[in-house]
C-alpha cells in the first residue's frame, strides 16, 4: 500500500499573492531562489518525488501529495483568482507529469 502524505496550508494566511508564495515556500520548503510566481510554484511541485527536487517536502515515485487547504471557503471569497489557480496549477503539474510518461503527483483537499 503507498503512504499518504498530506500537507495542511493555512489559507487565512492568504491575503495576496506574496502571501500565497511565502505561506507555500514556508511549507513545503521551496529553495531560497524560489522565484514567487505561479511557473515557479509548478515547478517546485513537478518535482515533488525527484531526489533533487525543488522542495524539501518530497514523496517517492509513484506516490501523491495532498495539499489539505483549510479555512478555504472564506480564502477563495477573499482571493478568487487565487483560489482558481491553485486548482489549475495543481491540475498542470500532473499534465505536465503525465505528458512525460510520469505519475501524477498532487492532489488537493479542501477544507473549511
Amino acid at each position: 500500500m503507498k503512504s499518504k502524505l498530506v500537507i495542511s496550508i493555512d489559507c487565512s494566511k492568504i491575503i495576496d499573492r506574496e502571501t500565497f508564495h511565502n505561506v507555500f515556500r514556508e511549507a513545503l520548503g521551496f529553495p531560497d531562489f524560489y522565484g514567487m510566481n505561479m511557473d515557479a510554484w509548478i515547478d517546485c511541485m513537478t518535482s515533488l518525488d525527484e531526489e533533487d527536487g525543488l522542495t524539501a517536502v518530497t514523496v517517492k515515485p509513484g506516490e501523491v501529495l495532498t495539499l489539505r487547504l483549510d479555512d478555504y471557503k472564506d480564502f477563495k471569497a477573499r482571493c478568487p483568482d487565487i483560489a482558481q489557480d491553485i486548482i489549475e496549477c495543481s491540475a498542470f503539474v500532473n499534465w505536465r507529469r503525465n505528458d512525460t510518461g510520469d505519475k501524477s503527483v498532487l492532489a488537493i483537499s479542501f477544507h473549511e
